[in-house]
């Protein structure tokens, strides 16, 4: 059993491409079926914090392969799922 405070501490990375998107900071989960959706990760930074929108990775659960003791383990590559963040 993990909980979402545990899977916060552990770093998401693609396996498709090796990058390293970070770390969870939120969960969309569908109260009607009672499932988590997707994960969400912070996306890049914006140029010194002014210019740009507020990015992230919004990854579906069906991509996440593997949780491991110190990272997740994603089947995807990060342009796959950067979007606009919705909030």
């Amino acid at each position: 059993m993990v909980r979402i405070y545990d899977m916060k501490q552990k770093e998401v990375i693609s396996t498709l491409d090796g990058s390293r998107l970070g770390y969870i900071c939120d969960i969309e989960i569908d109260l009607h079926e009672g499932r988590i959706k997707k994960i969400i990760v912070p996306g890049p930074g914006k140029l010194l914090g002014f210019f740009g929108k507020d990015m992230e990775y919004q990854i579906p659960w069906n991509k996440i392969k593997k949780i491991g003791e110190d990272i997740i383990l994603v089947d995807i590559t990060s342009e796959d799922v950067l979007k606009e963040s919705e909030y």
